[in-house]
């Protein structure tokens, strides 16, 4: 048993110092672009954080587990929120104040509702597929052309704290490949072994799956986001989450859907569904009210988290 112990601290090790390096790459590939750090935590380092989610969705359509699917992804967003905003609170305030993320925040709030409303069917298949890759390639679309815009008007902005404007590409592009691949790496060491871990001390599959699983796959962004947290790149760190969840709902379960259909419990659409939208809904002071996610507010996300946790495993 020492073994699994020990790869999963190397999970954890490998999860920090690539979210360490997905920041520094995100950071300094803005800079070089001339777009706002948001857009880029939008797109590169969403899709890099939710590579986990992917990898396991598709695993389980194809091993016939459909539930582990939607509970991957339904878990992560609400995680994703409560768990990876709340943490990096307690560590340090992130001045969301600052972002301008109220258009990419109601993308959001759109993606899981229509989320909702397609689960009503009772099965992701290949026409939920369309339409939830559709709505992503709209929303990809919506952020590429504002960093058109945002170069056409080379406004002049501070430099972002822990750019480097003499960094050369080839470095800029090692962290990013170092973060993009030591994220679904650690995730998978970390979450395979600690499931070693859960059955060897009589843990049931169901338990793993709703706590291991979920917020396993959601340590890419609690690393990136701790890290963006300490580099005081609030920008990063709630685009990270925002571009995250959108990703889990448009492209996993509709890359996933097209694999195989989807079965959607009853249990997701009484509870788990509704939950996540809650905790989205969590976000509205931060986006619309200019509040900082302070210590006492990561307080309240955290505990928010570990009583869902209870109820879940106590239904």
């Amino acid at each position: 048993m020492l073994m699994p112990w020990l790869l999963s601290g190397l999970g954890l090790v490998i999860l920090l110092l690539a979210g360490d390096a997905l920041v520094k790459g995100a950071v300094n590939l803005s800079l070089r672009l001339g777009v706002p750090a948001l857009i880029v935590s939008l797109t590169i380092v969403a899709f890099g954080t939710s590579a986990p989610e992917l990898l396991i969705s598709i695993k389980a359509v194809l091993d016939n587990a459909p539930g582990i699917a939607m509970g991957n992804v339904v878990g992560s967003n609400t995680a994703n929120i409560l768990l990876v905003l709340g943490i990096p609170a307690l560590l340090a305030t992130m001045h969301t104040s600052e972002c301008q993320t109220r258009k990419t925040f109601n993308f959001m709030i759109a993606a899981t509702l229509l989320f909702i409303a397609l689960a009503y069917r009772g099965v992701f298949d290949w026409i939920a597929a369309l339409v939830l890759l559709g709505a992503l390639a709209y929303v990809l679309g919506d952020a590429f052309r504002d960093a058109r815009n945002h170069r056409a008007d080379n406004k002049e902005e501070e430099e972002p704290e822990g750019a480097d404007p003499n960094m050369p590409k080839w470095q800029i592009g090692l962290f990013l490949v170092l973060g993009l691949v030591g994220l679904p790496l650690g995730a998978t060491l970390l979450v395979d072994n600690a499931t070693i871990i859960a059955r060897a001390y009589g843990v049931s599959d169901t338990v793993i799956g709703l706590t291991l699983v979920a917020i396993g796959t959601s340590l890419p962004e609690l690393a990136t986001t701790v890290m963006a947290a300490l580099r005081r790149q609030a920008d990063v760190a709630l685009g990270n989450v925002i571009g995250s969840n959108m990703f889990n709902l448009l492209a996993i379960i509709g890359i996933a859907s097209l694999v195989g259909p989807i079965e959607v419990d009853p249990a997701f659409l009484r509870f788990d569904l509704w939950v996540m939208l809650g905790a989205s809904l969590l976000l509205i002071p931060f986006v619309y009210l200019g509040k900082d996610i302070t210590r006492i507010w990561g307080i309240v996300l955290s505990a928010l988290y570990a009583l869902y946790l209870v109820v879940v495993l106590t239904m």
